[in-house]
This record gives C-alpha cells, sequence and structure tokens, in this order.
C-alpha cells in the first residue's frame, strides 16, 4: 500500500490554545484512515483533514459492537524532538483485540510508519507543558449496513490525535477508589483482555454510582467469587504488601496494560521484588488494616501513574497511608518513567520512538 497525504486548506487550520486542556475534547487538523474490504484486504491508507464519518443507521458497530481501539501518547522531547511511548507494543494488543472480536489484522510496521508521517504534520500540536501530551487514538469498526448477528465483511480503521493535560482533572494527588462487589467487568474466556468499547459501557453503572457516593474509579473484582482482585476502570493496579510490588496476574479478563508492563520491567531493574499473582479483596483489606499493605497506586497510559489515598468496601472506607501523599514506590515509578518520556532520564529499555 502507499500513503496518500491530502492538503489541509490553510483556511480550515484551527487555532491552538494549550491553556487549561480538558482531557480528550480537543482534535487536530488531519486524521489517518483507511478501509478494509473481505478479498481485498486493506486499502486506501490516507492522511486527510479531520471530518466526521457519514454511516448508514444500520452500520453494525451501532448494534452489535464489533470496535476496537488503542491509546498512545507523544512527548516534547529532549532537543527539541518529539517521540511517542511504546508504539508498536499497542498496534500489537490492537491486533491481539481484534482477533477476539474477529476483525482483521492492520500491518502494525505500515500503520506505524503512516501514524508518524501523520505526528510529523501534527507536531505544532504537542503541548509542551509540565504532565502534557499528544493523545494518539487509532480505533476501528465495522461498517456493513445490516442488521444480522456476524462478522462485518467492511471495517474502516481510523487515527486520531488529540492534546491533552492530566487525566484527572479533580486536583488531587490521590484517588479515592471503591471496591464493585456487586456489578462485574470481565470474565474469564470473555474480552477483559480486549481493548473494546463493550467492556467500559459495561463499567459505566458502577461508576456512576461510586461517584455518588464520592469516589473517583471502581476496583473490579472477579465475577466468578467476587473475592480476588482484577483491575480498575481506566487502570491496573498495584500494591505494595510487606515491601513487594504485586499486581494480579493475567488471566484473560484484565487488560495487558502497556504502563503496567513498563512499571514491571522498571521496578524489577531498579532490584524491587515484584509478584504477579491472585490478590484477593481479603488481603488488600486486612493488609491495610495490619500495615502490611502500605501502598496503592493505578497505571495506565491517560494517568501513567495515580496513587490512591482511599478504598471504599462493604460500605467502609479504609486510608491508604496517610490518605493525601503519595507513597515512595509509586512516586518513585512515577518520576523515573515520565522522566523517559520527556527525555529526561536515559531510555535503557528503547520505549521511546523519536520522531
Amino acid at each position: 500500500m502507499e500513503l496518500t497525504i491530502k492538503d489541509v486548506p490553510a483556511a480550515n487550520l484551527k487555532k491552538k490554545n494549550f491553556d487549561n486542556l480538558r482531557f480528550g475534547e480537543t482534535f487536530t487538523d488531519r486524521m489517518f484512515v483507511m478501509e478494509y474490504s473481505r478479498g481485498r484486504g486493506w486499502h486506501s491508507p490516507r492522511i486527510e483533514e479531520f471530518h466526521n464519518f457519514s454511516l448508514s443507521p444500520a452500520t453494525m458497530v451501532f448494534h452489535y459492537a464489533q470496535e476496537i481501539f488503542e491509546g498512545m501518547k507523544v512527548f516534547h522531547y529532549k532537543g527539541g524532538n518529539i517521540a511517542m511511548f511504546r508504539p508498536m507494543e499497542n498496534l500489537e494488543r490492537m491486533n491481539a483485540s481484534g482477533e477476539r472480536l474477529c476483525m482483521p489484522a492492520i500491518d502494525t510496521k505500515f500503520v506505524f510508519s503512516s501514524l508518524c508521517e501523520l505526528i510529523k504534520l501534527e507536531r505544532d500540536w504537542v503541548p509542551n507543558k509540565k504532565d502534557t501530551s499528544l493523545y494518539i487514538r487509532p480505533a476501528m469498526i465495522g461498517v456493513d449496513p445490516i442488521i444480522k448477528v456476524r462478522a462485518s465483511d467492511n471495517y474502516i480503521f481510523f487515527v486520531i490525535l488529540s492534546p491533552v493535560g492530566p487525566y484527572f482533572s479533580s486536583g488531587s494527588k490521590v484517588s479515592k477508589i471503591m471496591v464493585e462487589d456487586t456489578y462485574v467487568r470481565a470474565s474469564r474466556g470473555g474480552m477483559g483482555f480486549a481493548k473494546t468499547g463493550g467492556n467500559y459501557a459495561s463499567s459505566l453503572k458502577a461508576g456512576m454510582e461510586a461517584a455518588k457516593r464520592g469516589f473517583d474509579q471502581v476496583l473490579w473484582l472477579d465475577a466468578e467469587t467476587r473475592s480476588d482482585v482484577e483491575e480498575v476502570g481506566s487502570m491496573n493496579i498495584f500494591f505494595v504488601i510487606d515491601n513487594a510490588l504485586v499486581t494480579p496476574e493475567l488471566d484473560g479478563s484484565i487488560l495487558p496494560g502497556i504502563t503496567r508492563s513498563s512499571v514491571i520491567e522498571l521496578a524489577k531493574h531498579q532490584g524491587l521484588k515484584v509478584q504477579e499473582r491472585e490478590v484477593s479483596i481479603r488481603e488488600i483489606i486486612e493488609g491495610l488494616q495490619s500495615g502490611r499493605v502500605n501502598e496503592v497506586f493505578g497505571t495506565g497510559t491517560a494517568c501513567v501513574i495515580s496513587p490512591v489515598g482511599t478504598l471504599g468496601y462493604k460500605g467502609k472506607t479504609f486510608t491508604v497511608g496517610d490518605g493525601a501523599t503519595p507513597g515512595k514506590y509509586s512516586s518513585t515509578l512515577y518520576d523515573h518513567i515520565t522522566g523517559i518520556h520527556y527525555g529526561e532520564r536515559e531510555d535503557i529499555f528503547n520505549w521511546m520512538t523519536v520522531l
């Protein structure tokens, strides 16, 4: 395939304002698009002006939710450059999600090359203030105009870009998490490991109820017994238990987060003890009461690392640490990873792609 780059009229270029950026509300001038047809494969890759799609009301994605997406970031980097964080891992994970939803694989090398061209064209959209970045959202949708339960024969793959500030807008350094023991997000054998909209739609009810009670996010338990910790709505979860960094093992119902794997790799490099295993909510609550659990934090592309100050469970609240200050592990790991993002620390893992 050959990438086509279409001009955007100067009169249509948007005015940039990076003051008070809200996450995911502002979009750049251009997007990447290509289509898939069964029998023809992927075709017509192009960079063109950001625009709306025109789709039939019968389009399958509206009815049967055959869609996947990813999230990654571009940062202002040392030497006046810009750089992406682990883009190939995100694209490979997208193919894993697509396989579960019977969607065609993308050529990750071609998409990566096209993504680099798109970002180079939009490099002035990369904000350079602290805790800001250019968020990358690749997505794929099934677009057959048929009301029938089956895999689509035609797809649209697209990438849009959005300059963003911090994901959580509350201004607090720590978050309040409610443990959900009624609703479930995903089960083993389901789609929990896939980055697909249905997983997030199923979390909205519990998230709204948690917000009414003053919590920021929901911590999900396993679907079968409601006893083992899985993940938070938009993050993987970590605990510091007896000075070991502990996170639930990937069992098919948990998203294999790119930031999660980065934290594990960095922590091991720093000589920290890391455990990927089953983690019961009983162990966590008892550990908070006894002092064995002294840190809790979430990880994800949007937030990087988000310390937890309060955990709510069965109508009771439990304080993590002093309840207001990020702990030693989360602070150290956050500083190191964000330092790599901006080129302030050596990229010993070759995570960054400099453009």
